[in-house]
């Protein structure tokens, strides 16, 4: 029996306005497609019907500007920061970071090269973090999983003052 059947009739619900919005946040994450190296491959395994984004209702998007969470799958370059930077001035608030893999989060292998960025958080905010070369699908799900919890303990007026602080 569903909530639907069990209210009486002309029943409400009442509940705050976070939990709706935070809900809807949730239950509609689309990512933006942004592969960057071998990481790639395990992002688009994850996209793929084994693993099934599409049932956490996460849509990969081609276009910044549809998306709300970008995950920067794979090694960064000093020459692509820039490129990263601008994508995600693009996304629309409120938006969200995964850094996958430890070229994302730390440079990986390629720490001590003079074009290798030490991390993507040194050019935009980072939210969640997946350690691994690369990292398995299921790591992946579950960087999704820790990234859905923090979105519903978010709060609309924190994000408000946030804002009118910028």
């Amino acid at each position: 029996m569903g909530l639907v059947e069990r209210l009486p009739e002309g029943g409400v619900i009442t509940t705050r306005l976070d939990t709706v919005l935070n809900w809807a946040r949730v239950s509609s994450l689309w990512y933006m497609l942004f592969g960057l190296a071998c990481c790639a491959i395990e992002l688009m395994a994850t996209g793929a019907a084994r693993y099934d984004f599409d049932r956490f209702g996460m849509m990969f998007r081609a276009s910044p500007r549809q998306s709300d969470l970008m995950i920067v799958a794979g090694t960064v370059t000093y020459k692509m920061g820039k490129r990263i930077k601008r994508l995600y001035d693009q996304m629309a608030e409120p938006k969200y970071v995964i850094a996958m893999g430890s070229c994302a989060t730390c440079g990986g292998p390629f720490y001590d090269s003079y074009a290798v960025v030490k991390g993507v958080d040194e050019i935009i905010p980072v939210d969640v973090y997946i350690p691994g070369c690369p990292p398995r699908p299921e790591a992946l799900l579950q960087g999704c999983l820790k990234l859905h919890e923090k979105i519903r303990k978010e709060s609309v007026a924190d994000k408000k003052e946030v804002a009118e602080k910028c």
